[in-house]
């Protein structure tokens, strides 16, 4: 295992993650003794406008995965409607790899719910929701606690700290379904309906819970908030890069020695981050890897070296994505990573449209036959073809994800299913498991 060198370890900026851990960090009082609420006091003496452009001046974008300019969307809000508005958070983390946003709210609650209070004063917004993944219990429980302790100590409910703004906030578990992580689908579901995306135009700005002006964003875009109201626009630039300003949390998981969560600066690469991690395991070489979750284009080893934030990684042809920075070696088989990501996809499409229903359903079982070593080389251009018909025209992200390992595992390795076509390399899976796949 590899110690990192001083100037690796410079490249950690705890922010968000800077009281994890602290005893009982998941405590108000402990919260409180580390600059807690210190943030929400000086947003309320602050007009609504300058706290929208501070987040714009910040230049913080999205932690979601879409890296959308936060400030800009709140600003699409529209003020003097004379509807309600309200912030819902998408604590809805499910996607394979991506685990930062349930570590955070476990071990620092606070920090999400005074984000939610800031952000909902500068929206106008009477009444908040975060809505968590219904298996996330210990997280849940976590938050509702800390929403709790909240109310007690009058940071929530009616004329907050003396300044006249009330505000409602509710946690609620949802019932497990990874659309709902999508934006429109996750309101849906908030609302009662059975949880699948909606067709936009209108937007949520205008159009979101129920048919009023919404701003929906991320655990870790509102935990951001706080710090930076706190230490200013300048401050907050001083970390990351130009165009993606700011920490963020990478987890790393896989072939490594030290899998977790670490928080960089944005633009950071992953020679540094698997210098961080204690490198790659004893006999392990690195292969392929994501740098953002099942949903993005993998990449290879001649990546190493790819600034970690929204422009660099796009511009390797992936997607920055949840940074669920997922690492495997040369004892792992690309192909059949691919396949797993394709059951989970398959299994979790809400079934709206065909292109997603259909070509996920159809992939898996080209799968399952190239793995049983009943595979030809024209299935290589079946799925190439059905990536081809999901990709930008499937009803919302979820197809469009699908399609990502697929075609950059086939770009980068088509070796490796050639192997098991041409029957170099032994099947993975039996008859028994081809059932179906004809």
């Amino acid at each position: 295992m590899t110690t990192p060198r001083p100037e690796t370890l410079a490249k950690l900026t705890p922010v968000l993650t800077k009281r994890w851990l602290s005893p009982d960090a998941w405590r108000i009082g402990t919260y409180e003794q580390l600059d807690g609420y210190a943030a929400l006091r000086k947003a309320l003496k602050a007009h609504p406008d300058d706290l929208i452009q501070l987040i714009k001046d910040s230049g913080l974008r999205g932690r979601g995965g879409a890296g959308f300019p936060t400030g800009l969307k709140w600003g699409f809000i529209p003020q003097g409607d004379g509807k309600p508005h309200y912030l819902v958070v998408n604590a809805d983390e499910g996607e394979p790899g991506t685990c930062k946003d349930l570590p955070l709210m476990t071990h620092d609650p606070h920090a999400l719910v005074e984000g939610v209070i800031i952000a909902s004063y500068a929206i106008r917004a009477a009444r908040a929701y975060i809505y968590i993944r219904g298996e996330a219990v210990h997280a849940a429980r976590r938050l509702r606690n800390a929403v709790q302790e909240a109310y007690d100590k009058g940071y929530l409910g009616r004329n907050i700290l003396r300044s006249g703004y009330d505000l409602e906030l509710v946690v609620h578990s949802g019932a497990g379904a990874y659309i709902c992580g999508e934006e429109t689908a996750l309101l849906d579901s908030l609302e009662g309906f059975r949880g699948q995306p909606r067709l936009r135009p209108p937007f949520p700005a205008t159009h979101g819970l129920y048919a009023s002006p919404t701003v929906v964003n991320n655990v870790g875009t509102i935990a951001s908030v706080p710090p930076i109201v706190l230490g200013g626009a300048d401050w907050w630039k001083t970390m990351g890069t130009e165009k993606s300003s700011g920490p963020m949390i990478y987890s790393l998981s896989g072939r490594i020695n030290n899998p977790g969560q670490y928080e960089c600066s944005m633009g950071v690469t992953l020679r540094d981050l698997l210098e961080l991690a204690g490198g790659m395991q004893p006999g392990h070489n690195l292969k392929f890897w994501t740098p953002g979750g099942s949903s993005t284009p993998l990449l290879a080893a001649e990546h190493l070296d790819v600034p970690l934030d929204f422009e660099g990684v796009a511009a390797a042809g992936s997607i920055l994505g949840t940074t669920a920075t997922q690492i495997f070696s040369d004892q792992d088989c690309p192909v059949y990573a691919t396949y797993r990501w394709l059951e989970f996809y398959h299994h979790e499409s809400c079934g709206k449209c065909t292109p997603c229903r259909e070509g996920n359903y159809w992939m898996v079982r080209v799968y399952r036959r190239i793995l049983a070593g009943q595979g030809t080389h024209e299935d290589l251009d079946t799925l190439l073809d059905t990536c081809d018909n999901i990709l930008g025209r499937s009803f919302c992200g979820l197809g469009d994800g699908a399609t990502s390992s697929v075609t950059s595992s086939l770009k980068y390795f088509k070796q490796d299913y050639l192997d098991y076509i041409e029957g170099r390399t032994a099947p993975k899976l039996s008859d028994k498991q081809l059932v179906g796949a004809h």
